[in-house]
């Protein structure tokens, strides 16, 4: 057993000791966890670099990474059900994307917020553990402390890509995602470092002379030099993309993540002294949104879910909103959070089960390592439109060339949740998150009452044989699944609707001959991959996946797509995971002034109630075929109903010029 010691920090009642129906009372612990790993053992070899790192005296690798967790106060009145979740960046989301919680902004210290109570009414333990080394320490944020590869003759170098794309102008850059911890240059003086930008993501790359950038920042105004930064007199431009390749010395174990993800829930499932949770935890689950789904594929991808008694450990998983995409989780060198065009995040292969690439010659599919090992577990891969439009997540169903359309594992379901963005939407309506602007409304729809449905059949699948219902996304066969050009042209009709130039696109790529190191930057790109996107009806909404009554009975038209305001740079770009909500016209006379071409709410629907009616009757269905639960049809009549006196006041127009949105509430 690879957990060594559980340090439980603190322990503390959940929402004040409430009781959550029959699993009672909560409490929330938050501690330490210790692990020692065997660089030689065949469960562990996967991992990039384990063989450089220092051992102690038992040859063992050592590392510890932050962890919570969620449990009954009495064991006896869990479910016995683990959940695990792959934390974001640091940061636990699961209770918002299944209890609907509100978690205090920029804080996740103290009591979590158990919202609607929903995981702990059902009785599961709940838990989180650090995993990205990268993550900067903060009260509550889960983090790990990984040990660096070391050779011989000392650290190990290497040349590392950075890529962003500013949201505002300015003169300096850390070289680092979302203020994480940079990889330092090992020479600021290093004059075969190259820095080039492009107008977006697919445009050339014009190369900045190096004579006019350097690795600094302004202190007080002055320049001084820094390792961590870069520095452009010129200023890099707000919408501009930029990609910065230099030399570092500095190389983390970044694969420990994954071995910490996998030995904490062993523990917690099987260990019987020292686990908090011993002989409570009979069935565990993974659950990922986002970046954590894509880690989850890697760890699917490098067959990561025996420990090394060779026990399973997950039974079942989730990844939500990965797409067709992995990523840098398991690299030297490796970044967990940028999704740049030209990053290891696109890498071949997509689908589940193998198939060969023509154009490379490359044979593979995800689970082909966990599959070899014995029965797979069951798995829901459930994306949003997002993720289509994003250019990667039609390709986990369909063959590399976009001609046919490739059947999952029996033990797989593919679930595409129709005319949605990558985060649930919520009213009221709005343009601006942040430095962040669209040009058209977020997108409003809320899919979380499909995920809790998601993971109770997933329960249900794996504890009592209850096979879940068919998967539901886009198709070749059937042209549920379309060209982004032929979708582009429904939206081109809809009056202030600015559609995505230049369209995104995956390309293939080539990092050098070695899984897990960078022997080739920049990579060379290859023969672009099809992009299929969910076909659209008349009003732009979508035809195929799970459809909420916000796409059956619709009150506006709903995409998984957005474009960049001027305001920010980069206008009418792509902006990854954004999607639009564009209400339809309140009355005919509004439709004719206007000369949209949908029909008007008043046109559609009798009153308030004939909507309601109908949205109930929608939902119903859904409900009739398990894709959502029966205690949600009150939330999605009451979100119905918001919607409906919202939307039916009329005029609710985004300017695209003045970005003002009108009639918000």
């Amino acid at each position: 057993m690879s957990v060594t010691s559980l340090d439980i920090q603190s322990r503390q009642s959940l929402a004040e000791g409430a009781e959550f129906g029959e699993a009672g009372g909560y409490e929330q612990l938050d501690g330490e966890a210790h692990f020692a790993v065997d660089p030689r053992d065949e469960a562990n070899t996967a991992i990039t670099d384990l063989d450089l790192a220092p051992t102690d005296n038992s040859g063992l690798v050592t590392f510890s990474a932050r962890f919570r967790i969620l449990k009954p106060v009495d064991p006896d009145r869990g479910n016995q059900r683990l959940l695990y979740e792959v934390v974001n960046r640091g940061n636990p989301t699961a209770l918002r994307q299944f209890n609907d919680a509100v978690e205090p902004a920029g804080s996740h210290a103290g009591p979590m917020n158990p919202g609607n109570g929903f995981l702990m009414r059902q009785g599961y333990t709940v838990a989180w553990c650090g995993w990205q080394h990268d993550v900067p320490s903060a009260p509550g944020r889960m983090t790990i402390d990984v040990p660096e590869a070391r050779t011989g003759e000392g650290p190990v170098s290497g040349n590392i890509s950075v890529t962003f794309q500013p949201n505002v102008t300015s003169q300096v850059q850390q070289v680092s995602d979302r203020l994480h911890r940079p990889y330092p240059t090992d020479n600021l003086e290093d004059w075969n470092s190259v820095l080039n930008v492009r107008d977006n993501d697919h445009a050339p790359a014009v190369v900045i002379p190096r004579n006019q950038w350097s690795f600094g920042k302004l202190e007080s105004g002055k320049f001084v030099p820094d390792a961590s930064h870069i520095y452009l007199a010129d200023e890099f431009q707000a919408g501009k993309v930029y990609q910065v390749i230099y030399s570092t010395s500095t190389a983390p174990i970044v694969g420990m993540g994954l071995l910490a993800t996998r030995d904490l829930t062993s523990f917690l499932r099987y260990a019987e002294s020292g686990n908090p949770c011993a002989g409570a935890v009979r069935y565990a689950y993974a659950f990922g949104r986002s970046q954590s789904g894509r880690f989850l594929r890697v760890y699917l991808y490098h067959g990561l879910n025996r420990d090394e008694q060779n026990r399973t450990v997950f039974d079942g998983l989730i990844p939500l909103v990965a797409g067709g995409r992995r990523g840098e989780f398991n690299y030297r060198f490796g970044q967990p959070s940028p999704h740049s065009a030209h990053s290891v995040n696109n890498l071949f292969p997509f689908t589940d089960v193998d198939q060969t690439d023509a154009e490379t010659g490359k044979t593979g599919g995800l689970l082909s390592r966990t599959a070899a090992q014995g029965p797979l577990p069951k798995i829901f891969f459930i994306n949003t439109s997002a993720e289509y439009w994003g250019g990667h997540a039609a390709l986990i169903h369909s063959d590399v060339d976009g001609d046919r359309d490739v059947a999952p594992y029996d033990d797989v379901r593919i679930y595409h949740y129709a005319g949605t963005q990558h985060g649930p939407g919520a009213l009221p309506l709005t343009d601006q998150d942040g430095d962040a602007r669209t040009t058209h409304p977020f997108n409003t729809v809320d899919y979380r009452p499909l995920l809790r449905a998601g993971l109770t059949n997933l329960d249900r699948w794996v504890s009592g044989g209850q096979a879940p219902p068919p998967s539901r996304h886009p198709r070749i066969d059937d042209g549920t699944a379309a060209a982004q050009e032929d979708v582009s042209r429904v939206f081109k009709s809809i009056p202030h609707t600015h559609v995505v130039e230049p369209l995104p696109h995956n390309s293939r790529l080539d990092f050098g001959p070695e899984e897990g190191k960078f022997s080739r930057l920049p990579p060379t790109v290859g023969k672009p991959y099809p992009n299929l996107v969910p076909a659209v009806d008349q009003d732009g909404n979508e035809l195929s996946g799970i459809r909420l009554p916000d796409i059956s009975v619709p009150l506006a038209t709903h995409s998984g797509w957005n474009v960049r305001h001027k305001d920010m740079g980069g206008a009418g770009q792509f902006i990854k995971q954004i999607g639009s909500t564009l209400p339809f016209p309140a009355t005919r006379r509004e439709r004719e002034t206007t000369g949209d071409p949908r029909e008007s709410i008043e046109e559609r629907y009798q009153s308030r109630e004939d909507y309601l009616d109908r949205v109930a009757a929608a939902a119903q269905v859904l409900v009739d075929q398990r894709y959502l639960l029966p205690e949600d049809l009150a939330q999605i009549l009451e979100q119905a109903a918001r919607r409906y006196d919202l939307f039916s006041q009329g005029g609710l127009v985004i300017n695209p010029q003045a970005g003002v949105i009108a009639g918000d509430d």
